[in-house]
C-alpha cells in the first residue's frame, strides 16, 4: 500500500511540475529549495534513491541545494539530531526548482514523525515553479508511456506551445522530421543528451538522439533561458537519460506497425500544365502505391553495482522497417524495395565517490542503415517491372561519449566539469553505378520529335558520389561554478565546443558531368544573368529545346571553434521576488579547407539575460514573470564548403539534333560558353576576402512577460506574450559585378573577385578585395546601394494555457497560440524551395531576388491549438489523446523576373513574381489547416501487478492529408508554365496503427 502511495505521489509530482517554467536549459540537474522554521542546530537532509546525501544548514529560515541529479528524493528537517518533519517522493525534474517548505516545529516529546504520516501527496507540491524566469515544458518517462506520440524527440517537442513542424519537409540525418520554434528556421535549434550538445555541426539540421525507452525526461525550451547556455535562437531539445539506482530494474518493449492498417498517400499529378513528353499523362508521382511496415524491439536493465556507490543503466533498441516506394516519373529510382535498420543504444554509469563528489559516464548511439533494390516501373499500368540494380547503401548517425564530474566543495560552493565527444558518419555506397555511363536528367523535357514521344534514359541511377570518410566530429567542454552567498546564487563558467566536417561534398559520376534537358520559349533568352541567349537563333533550337552539360564538384574538410563565458546572479530580493541577472560572451571562429580562419568573431559579443519572478501571494499559487535576452548563433560548417570552398558549379548550354539509345544528346550546337551561376569555377578564395570586414554573428533579441495561476486547487492557467526580433544574420551575396563596379568607381584596379561573399544582409558591408598590386582594399556598399530593404524577421505570440494536473484519475493540457511571423527572411534556411544550404541560401544573393519578399514567413502559423492528456478509466485501463489544429503556412508563387520574365540572377524562375506581377509571401493565400488527432489505449492486467502492458495507438484518426509544402515555381522557362506548380511536396502522414506490449520490472 505504501509503495503504491509513493508511486502515485511520484507521478503526480512529475506531472504537476512538467508544464512549469524552470531554471536553465540544456542542464542535467534540478534543485530543491524552501523555507523551514528556525530550530536549534537545524539542518535539512536531502537523500536520493542512489545514495546521494546532502546536509544543509537552515540559514535565516531558508535552504537551497542546487545541481541535484534528476530523480526522486526524501527531504528531512532535523533539529538536535532528531527528525522534525520528513517528506517523501519529492521528484526533481531537469532544470526545475522544487519548493519543499516545512511548516512544522519540534514535537513536544521530541519523537520522530512516522513515515506514513509525512508522505507528500500531489497537492503538497506547489504546482507553479516560482523560482524560474524562463519558458519550457518537461515531459517525464511516466507521461511518455501514456501519451500517443511518435517515438522521437521532435514529436515530444510538438506538445509545447509555439512549436510546429517545419514548413520545408526537412529531416535530420537519421530521418526525424524537424521542428520550428517561435518562427525560427529548423536549423536554429539545439539538441542535448545529458548536457552534451549533439546538434548537427554541418547544417544544424537536428541532432543525435537516444533510444526512446531510455529517456527519463525531456525538456523542451521555448524561450528565456539563462546566460549559462546559448548557440540557439530557435529552441532547445534536452533529453535526460535514465540512470541506475539501489533497486534493480529491467524490462522490454515490442512494437509493430502493420502495413495493412496504414492508409495510402494521395497521388501527385501535374497541376499547371503537361510536359512535352509526359510519361503517363497527368500522373507525376503515384504515392498511393507506397507500402510500409515496421517493428521495434527494445530492452533495458539497471541497478547497483555497489549499493549507494556505483550504479549502471543500459538500454538497446532496434527498429526494422521495410516497404516499397514508387518514385516520380523522372526518378532514377522508379520503384524501390527498401529496408531500414535503426540500431540505438544508451548506457550510463553513476559513481558516488563520496557524499560530495560524483562522476557520471554516458554513452549513446543512434544510426540508420538503408539498402534495397531498384526495379523499373510502368507508370501507365501502375505495375512493377523487372529488376534494374541494387540501391545505394547508406549509413548515417553516430556515437557519443560524455563524462561529467560534480563536486560539492562546501555547503555553498558547487563545481562541475563536462567533456564529451561525438562522431557521426554519412556514408553512401552507390549500387548499380557504371563509371562509364553518364547520368541523364529531365528526360520528360526532351524534344518529342526526337524520342518518338517516349522519354529516353539509361541505367545510370547515380548522379553524384561521396567520399566514404564523410562525417562530422564534435567535442564539448564546459566548467561551471555555483556559489550561494546569502540571498544570491552566483554562477560562472565556460562553454567551449569544437566541430569538424570530414570529406564533405560530392563529385559527379561517370565522365564527371551530367546532361540535363530543358525547354524554353525559343524567342526569350534562357538566362539573361548568365548571358545564355534564346534557342531560336541556333540550329535545332526553333522549338525551344536545349540541353545543359552540368558539373558540380565540392569536397572539403573544415572545422570551427566556439567559446563562451558567462556570469549569472540569481538574487532573491525578497521572499516573493527573484531577479535573474546574467551576461554571456560568445566567440566564433570558422576555418576553410586549408585550415585558415576566414571568420574571427572573437571580440566581445555580449548577450545580457535579465528576468524576474514575482510570487504574488507568497504561496506559489500565482506567479508573474518576465525575461529579456539576446541570443547569438554561430555559423555552422556548411558555408565553409560553399562561400569559403573551392566549389565547381559550371553549366554549358546546347541545342541538339538527336538523342542516342542512352539518352545522350547528339548533334550538339553550343549556345553559350562555360558559365557558373555563382562564379563557382573551383578557386579557393583568399580567406581575408571571403566575408565582409568585421562580419557580425547572427543574433536575436527576445522579450517575454506572462503569468501562471492556480485555480481551485485543480487547475493551473496562464498567459504569456512573446516578441522575437532577428537583429542580424549571415548569408552570401553573389552579385560580384556590383562589387567590381563600386571598386572601379573608387579608382581601384581589382585583380579578381570571389564567387560569393558572406555578408550581414540589410546592412552596410565593406568588401575586402585585392588590387593588381596585391594590396587589400576596402569597398563599401550601403544597403541602399545593394538595392534591398533592411533585414527583418519578427515574431509576436500570445499564448494561453490551461492545465489540469493529475488528480481524480486524469490529466489534461490545453494551449492556444495566436502568432504572426513576418519579414523578408526566414533565417538560415529557405523552406519554400527546400534549401538546406544553411546561411548560404538564394536569399540576398542578388537585389532582384529580394524584391517583394516582405510578407508572412514560411514558418508562420497564425493559430495553434493543442490538447493532450489521459484518463485512467480503471486501475487496469488508461485512454489518451493528442489533438493539434494548426493553421496552414503561407502560399508562395515564384516565377521569372518582372513583366518581361527575365532572369537577371541566372537562377531560373525563383523571383517573387507570379504571372509577371509582384507576389509577396502569403499574398496567394494559405495552405490548408493541419488537423491531427491521435488516440491511445493501454491495458495493465492486475495479475501482472501492473508490470505488463498492452497498448494500441491510432495516429491521424480521421486520415487528414493536408498539404504542408507545395512546389512554388510557376514557370519552367520564361513564359512557360511549370507543370509541377502547386504540387504537394509533403503532406500529413496518413493514418496508421501501432500495437505494443511491454514489461517493466
Amino acid at each position: 500500500m505504501r509503495t503504491a502511495a509513493i508511486r502515485a505521489a511520484v507521478l503526480a509530482a512529475s506531472i504537476l511540475a512538467a508544464m512549469s517554467s524552470t531554471v536553465s536549459a540544456q542542464s542535467t540537474t534540478g534543485s530543491i529549495f524552501g523555507q523551514a522554521p528556525k530550530v536549534d542546530q537545524g539542518t535539512v537532509v536531502i537523500e536520493s534513491q542512489t545514495g546521494l546525501r546532502r546536509e544543509l544548514p537552515v540559514a535565516g529560515g531558508r535552504y537551497q541545494s542546487p545541481q541535484l541529479p534528476v530523480g526522486v528524493y526524501k527531504v528531512t528537517l532535523i533539529s538536535d539530531g532528531k527528525t522534525v518533519e520528513q517528506k517523501d517522493a519529492v521528484t526533481v525534474l531537469v532544470g526545475s526548482n522544487i519548493e519543499v517548505s516545512f511548516a512544522g516545529a519540534n514535537n513536544a516529546n521530541g519523537a520522530i514523525t512516522s513515515l506514513d504520516s509525512v508522505q507528500v501527496l500531489a497537492s503538497a507540491i506547489p504546482p507553479i515553479d516560482v523560482s524560474s524566469v524562463d519558458s519550457r515544458t518537461v515531459i517525464t518517462r511516466e507521461q511518455l508511456a501514456r501519451l500517443p506520440l511518435g517515438r522521437d524527440s521532435e514529436s515530444i517537442a510538438l506538445l509545447s506551445p509555439g512549436v510546429v513542424d517545419n514548413s520545408g519537409g526537412f529531416r535530420s540525418a537519421t530521418g526525424q522530421s524537424l521542428v520550428s520554434f517561435g518562427g525560427s528556421s529548423a536549423s536554429e535549434n539545439a539538441y542535448y543528451i545529458n548536457g552534451f550538445n549533439t546538434t548537427d555541426p554541418l547544417k544544424g539540421l537536428g541532432g543525435l538522439t537516444m533510444p526512446y525507452g531510455a529517456i527519463e525526461q525531456q525538456e523542451t525550451y521555448t524561450g528565456g533561458y539563462s546566460a549559462q547556455y546559448g548557440r540557439s535562437d530557435g529552441g532547445v531539445i534536452n533529453a535526460i537519460g535514465r540512470r541506475g539506482s539501489n533497486e534493480w530494474q529491467f524490462g522490454g518493449h515490442m512494437i509493430w506497425e502493420p502495413a495493412s492498417l496504414r492508409e495510402s498517400r494521395d497521388d501527385v499529378r501535374y497541376e499547371n500544365a503537361l510536359p512535352q513528353s509526359p510519361v503517363a499523362g497527368d500522373m507525376y508521382w503515384p504515392k498511393s502505391r507506397d507500402t510500409r511496415w515496421s517493428s521495434t524491439a527494445s530492452a533495458y536493465a539497471g541497478g547497483p553495482v555497489l549499493k549507494d556507490k556505483l550504479f549502471f543503466f543500459a538500454g538497446v533498441e532496434y527498429e526494422r522497417a521495410e516497404g516499397d516506394t514508387v518514385g516520380n516519373v523522372t526518378s532514377a529510382y522508379p520503384y524501390l524495395d527498401y529496408q531500414h535498420r535503426k540500431p540505438r543504444w544508451y548506457a550510463k554509469i553513476d559513481w558516488n565517490i563520496n557524499d560530495n563528489n560524483f562522476l557520471e559516464l554516458t554513452g549513446a548511439s543512434s544510426k540508420v542503415k538503408t539498402q534495397g533494390d531498384v526495379y523499373d516501373y510502368d507508370f501507365n499500368a501502375l505495375s512493377r517491372l523487372g529488376f534494374v540494380s541494387g540501391a545505394d547503401t547508406t549509413e548515417d548517425g553516430g556515437d557519443l561519449y560524455v563524462a561529467k564530474y560534480t563536486s560539492y566543495l562546501t555547503e555553498n560552493l558547487t563545481v562541475s566539469a563536462l567533456y564529451g565527444e561525438m562522431k557521426t558518419r554519412a556514408y553512401a555506397s552507390p549500387a548499380g553505378y557504371d563509371p562509364d555511363l553518364v547520368y541523364v536528367d529531365g528526360i520528360s523535357d526532351q524534344n518529342p520529335a526526337l524520342n518518338g514521344g517516349t522519354p529516353i534514359g539509361n541505367a545510370q541511377i547515380v548522379s553524384s558520389i561521396t567520399d566514404p570518410r564523410r562525417g562530422n566530429k564534435t567535442s564539448n567542454f564546459r566548467f561551471d561554478l555555483s556559489y550561494v552567498l546569502g540571498d544570491h546564487t552566483i554562477s560562472v563558467g565556460i562553454d567551449n565546443q569544437k566541430a569538424q566536417a570530414v570529406a564533405q561534398g560530392s563529385i559527379p559520376t561517370g565522365p564527371g558531368y551530367i546532361w540535363r534537358y530543358g525547354e524554353s520559349d525559343p524567342n526569350v533568352p534562357i538566362s539573361t544573368g548568365l548571358g545564355v541567349p534564346a534557342t531560336g537563333g541556333f540550329p535545332n533550337g526553333e522549338d525551344g529545346y536545349y540541353v545543359v552539360k552540368a558539373i558540380d564538384n565540392s569536397l572539403a574538410t573544415i572545422h570551427s571553434t566556439q567559446r563562451a563565458q558567462y556570469i549569472e546572479d540569481r538574487w532573491q530580493v525578497t521572499d516573493n521576488l527573484l531577479l535573474s541577472l546574467g551576461l554571456r560572451n560568445d566567440q566564433f571562429t570558422n576555418y576553410n579547407s586549408d585550415g585558415d580562419a576566414y571568420i574571427r568573431q572573437t571580440k566581445p559579443q555580449w548577450a545580457p539575460r535579465l528576468g524576474f519572478s514575482w510570487n504574488v501571494n507568497g504561496d506559489s499559487t500565482f506567479k508573474v514573470y518576465g525575461n529579456m535576452g539576446r541570443y547569438y548563433l554561430g555559423l555552422p560548417l556548411n558555408p565553409s564548403i560553399n562561400s569559403a570552398g573551392a566549389v565547381i558549379q559550371t553549366r554549358q548550354y546546347f541545342t541538339y539534333g538527336g538523342i542516342d539509345a542512352n539518352g545522350v544528346p547528339t548533334d550538339l550546337t553550343p549556345i553559350s560558353g562555360v558559365v557558373a551561376p555563382n562564379n563557382y569555377f573551383g578557386q579557393l578564395p583568399d580567406p581575408k576576402t571571403v566575408t565582409a570586414r568585421d562580419l557580425k554573428a547572427e543574433y536575436q533579441d527576445e522579450f517575454i512577460v506572462g503569468f501562471t495561476r492556480e485555480f481551485r486547487n485543480d487547475w493551473v492557467y496562464g498567459v504569456k506574450l512573446t516578441n522575437r526580433i532577428l537583429r542580424n544574420a549571415i548569408d552570401d551575396f553573389c552579385d560580384i559585378e556590383q562589387v567590381a563596379d563600386k571598386a572601379a568607381s573608387l579608382g581601384y584596379d581589382i585583380e579578381s573577385t570571389n564567387s560569393c561573399y558572406l555578408i550581414n544582409p540589410g546592412r552596410t558591408n565593406v568588401f575586402v578585395l585585392r588590387d593588381t598590386s596585391g594590396n587589400y582594399v576596402d569597398v563599401p556598399l550601403t544597403h541602399e546601394e545593394f538595392g534591398w530593404e533592411r533585414l527583418k524577421r519578427k515574431y509576436y505570440g500570445a499564448e494561453f494555457m490551461l492545465e489540469h494536473p493529475f488528480k481524480d484519475d486524469w490529466y489534461g493540457m490545453v494551449s492556444y497560440v495566436f502568432s504572426k511571423n513576418y519579414g523578408n527572411t526566414e533565417g538560415q534556411l529557405r523552406s519554400d524551395i527546400g534549401q538546406t544550404f544553411t546561411s548560404t541560401t538564394q536569399d540576398w544573393d542578388y537585389a532582384e531576388i529580394m524584391e517583394n519578399t516582405n510578407g508572412l514567413l514560411n514558418n508562420d502559423h497564425k493559430h495553434q491549438f493543442k490538447v493532450f492528456g489521459y484518463y485512467q478509466l480503471a486501475p487496469e485501463w488508461t485512454v489518451s489523446g493528442n489533438l493539434r489544429l494548426i493553421s496552414g503556412a503561407p502560399k508562395v508563387c515564384l516565377s521569372y523576373y518582372g513583366e518581361n520574365h527575365t532572369d537577371p540572377a541566372a537562377y531560373g524562375g525563383i523571383y517573387h513574381f507570379c504571372n509577371g506581377q509582384p507576389s509577396s509571401p502569403g499574398s496567394e493565400g494559405r495552405l490548408p489547416w493541419i488537423r491531427q488527432f491521435d488516440l491511445g489505449a493501454s491495458y495493465r492486467p492486475a495479475f501482472a501487478d501492473g508490470k505488463l502492458a498492452f497498448s494500441v495507438n491510432v495516429f491521424n484518426v480521421f486520415n487528414a492529408k493536408a498539404e504542408t509544402n507545395i512546389y512554388v515555381r510557376s514557370e519552367s522557362a520564361p513564359n512557360v508554365p511549370h507543370p509541377r506548380y502547386g504540387q504537394a511536396l509533403s503532406t500529413q502522414e496518413p493514418r496508421y496503427v501501432r500495437f505494443s506490449v511491454s514489461y517493466d520490472y
